[in-house]
Parts: structure tokens; C-alpha cells; sequence
């Protein structure tokens, strides 16, 4: 369980060594690689002095680093930035992991700190055993002192089972790292009202309780730089993803030496601040990108889900999808998602039920009926 984290004058200190003991720091590709595909070593040492002052400060940090695709397209001599194609990215990111590796390896090494590998798929974070291991491994690591330095294995993610960008993938790792917080350093110093590119009268907005439609509208879907992935809009989703397990998630400019540094001194970005701590099992699954089946539901039965009720049965209207017991399900209503919980049955069996009352549900299915189809302590509002 997550410590809960006090307001701060400066924005930053919410993750400071303090109010932080884990932190988890994403550096996307516009920041890491130059124009012409190499690292930007100088720049990323300054990263790696900001990331040694704050472990030895007894702060535990791991590190979402971009940049394999990109550096691999220019040893390659790949088009679009090997983004013209699947097989493209799959084939720089497999070059570009090792001399991303390597720099990450050196520079904190000179830092005098150790530097970890782990290349994560989706599967690896939606699966739940492998989400635990992936976990243990992480808590380890950073037991021990060292710093993990983590991206996608783009090598092997296809197009279908992929995070599509690290910051979903950092604010996943800060969940299953148990971490406090989430810093996206970016070519965009935070969240504006409008895009700044085109209205010089958008304000920088310093603080979100909630990504709600107004905060959405705010967001520009596209990345700045041509060389990433993300947006603004991925940033909204890693702020979701982040706030479900507990951890506040700054989005601060990477456009300046000692970015880290920087950012505790001014505290300049936006913060979208987490209400508090969550159960494991339930930031897990709110987070996750794919589920297994659907169940939709009547009016009455969206309505418990929303005043902190299981999904009985009864309210049950569609079952759809392959699942089998202990399966992601997404509970739907008129009005879209409403849930995501782990389903108590099959899907055959599931639909057997649906519908039915309790009293007639061991005539249906030729055993006892459990408590739920989905029970409120395995489910989660969306």
C-alpha cells in the first residue's frame, strides 16, 4: 500500500525523496536521440547526475527510456524514422535496444550507479501472474540500489498487442513497481488550454483533479517532434492509468539540461494529482488496455455498479467473448464501459445465467451458483 502524499507550495516536491520513495522517470525519444538519430549524450548526462542526486537522497527511481526505434532507424538507413512499417520499427527497435542500453549503462555507471534492462510486452502487464513477476523483479531491482531503465520490446510487439507509447507503459511500471509517482519529461512543458502552437493565448493549466471532457478537449493527439508515439492525449491516459494505483503524474519539459533538477526547483508543468492510495488488485485492472469478453447490462444493474455493488446475473442482458473463470471482463451499459472486473464464470455458463434470478440459477447451470457474476471486491469503475 502506497503511502498517501501531502499538498506541496511547489508542485515538484510531491516528487521529491520525501513525499516519493519510488518514482518512475519517462524520457521520450524527441529528447533522447538528435535529428540525425544519435544520442544526446551530453544531455543525458545531466540526466543521470539529476537521477544519482536523488538516489542518494533515498529516492528509488526507474527509468521508461524511448528512443530504441529511432536509433536503430539511422544504423539501419530505414525510412520515416523506421516507422514506415511494422517490420521496419521491429527490426530498429532490436538494433537500437543495444546502443540505448549501452548509453543508458555508461552514463549511470559513471553516476556510480547500476544500470538494469527490462524489455516489457502488454501481455507481460495484462497477464496477471506475469504482472506479479514483473513486479517482484522491479521491487528487487530497486531494493538493491540499481536503476531499471524500461521500454516495450518493440521487437516483438505487434500491432494489435502493443502499449503504442511509454507513457502508458511508465505510468503501468509505476504501478506494478509500487511507485509514488510518475514524471513524463517531454518537448511540451505541460498541459495547455489550447495548443500553444496555434494560440498564443493558451495558459499553462498547473494542476488536474480529474481528466475529465473539458481537460480531454484540451489535449492535442499528435507528437510534436514526428519521432515519438505519444501526444497529449497519451499523456491524459498515463494520468488515468497513474491515478488508479495511486501515484501523481507530472508532465514537465525535458527541453533543458538537468531537466530533473529543474523541474524540483520551479516546480513548472502540470500535475495530475491521484486522490490516494488504491488496492493492487484494482489499480491492476483499472489500468489494463484488453479484456477478455463484455457483459452488458440493464439500467438497474449499471446503477448498483456505480453505488459500490457486484454484478449479479439478473442484470445481465449480453454476454460476448471467449472468457473463461477468473478472466477480464468490461461491463458495458447504454452509454458505454462502465466497469472491469474478474468474471466468476465461463462465458458458457455466464450466458446460461444471464438474466436469471439466483433461485433459478442452479437449475440452469447444475451446481450452486457463486455469489456473482463479477464481485465488487474483484471489480472496478471506469
Amino acid at each position: 500500500m502506497l503511502p498517501p502524499m501531502t499538498p506541496a507550495a511547489n508542485p515538484a516536491d510531491r516528487f521529491g525523496p520525501a513525499a516519493c520513495p519510488r518514482l518512475v522517470v519517462k524520457i521520450g525519444s524527441a529528447l533522447l536521440v538528435d535529428p540525425a538519430g544519435e544520442v544526446r549524450r551530453e544531455w543525458l548526462a545531466g540526466v543521470a547526475a539529476d537521477v544519482a542526486a536523488r538516489v542518494r537522497e533515498g529516492q528509488r527511481v526507474a527509468i521508461v527510456s524511448s528512443g530504441a526505434i529511432a536509433l536503430g532507424a539511422r544504423r539501419l538507413g530505414l525510412p520515416r524514422g523506421g516507422r514506415a512499417s511494422l517490420e521496419d520499427a521491429q527490426a530498429a527497435a532490436a538494433v537500437g535496444q543495444i546502443a540505448l542500453a549501452q548509453a543508458w549503462a555508461e552514463l549511470l555507471g559513471a553516476e556510480g550507479l547500476a544500470a538494469a534492462q527490462m524489455l516489457l510486452t502488454l501481455d507481460d502487464l495484462e497477464d496477471r501472474r506475469r504482472y506479479l513477476n514483473a513486479s517482484a523483479t522491479l521491487g528487487r531491482l530497486l531494493a538493491l540500489g540499481t536503476v531499471p531503465v524500461i521500454n516495450e520490446n518493440d521487437s516483438v510487439a505487434t500491432e494489435e498487442i502493443r502499449f503504442g507509447d511509454n507513457d502508458r507503459l511508465a505510468a503501468r511500471v509505476a504501478q506494478a513497481a509500487g511507485a509514488g509517482g510518475v514524471i513524463l519529461l517531454s518537448d511540451v512543458d505541460g498541459l495547455y488550454t489550447a495548443n500553444p502552437a496555434r494560440d498564443p493565448a493558451a495558459r499553462l493549466v498547473p494542476e488536474v483533479r480529474r481528466v475529465d471532457a473539458a481537460v480531454r478537449a484540451m489535449a492535442d493527439g499528435g507528437s510534436a517532434s514526428g519521432m515519438g508515439s505519444g501526444g497529449m492525449a497519451s499523456k491524459l491516459q498515463a494520468a488515468e492509468i497513474a491515478a488508479a494505483g495511486g501515484a501523481h503524474l507530472a508532465v514537465a519539459s525535458g527541453r533543458r539540461d538537468r531537466p530533473l533538477a529543474a523541474y524540483a526547483a520551479d516546480g513548472r508543468g502540470t500535475v495530475f494529482v491521484a486522490e490516494g492510495p488504491t488496492r493492487p488488485r484494482k489499480a491492476w485492472l483499472a489500468g489494463r488496455f484488453t479484456a477478455r469478453g463484455t457483459i452488458a447490462v440493464d439500467a438497474g444493474a449499471a446503477q448498483a455498479l456505480r453505488q459500490g455493488g457486484s454484478l449479479l446475473a439478473a442484470g445481465a442482458t449480453r454476454v460476448e467473448g471467449g472468457f473463461a473463470r477468473g478472466d477480464v471482463v468490461e461491463i458495458v451499459g447504454e452509454g458505454g464501459a462502465i466497469a472491469r472486473g474478474l468474471s466468476q464464470y465461463d462465458a458458457t455458463d455466464a450466458h446460461r445465467i444471464m438474466g436469471a434470478r439466483r433461485d433459478a440459477q442452479a437449475a440452469l447451470l447444475g451446481y450452486a451458483p457463486r455469489a456473482a457474476l463479477v464481485h465488487r471486491d474483484h471489480l472496478v469503475l471506469l
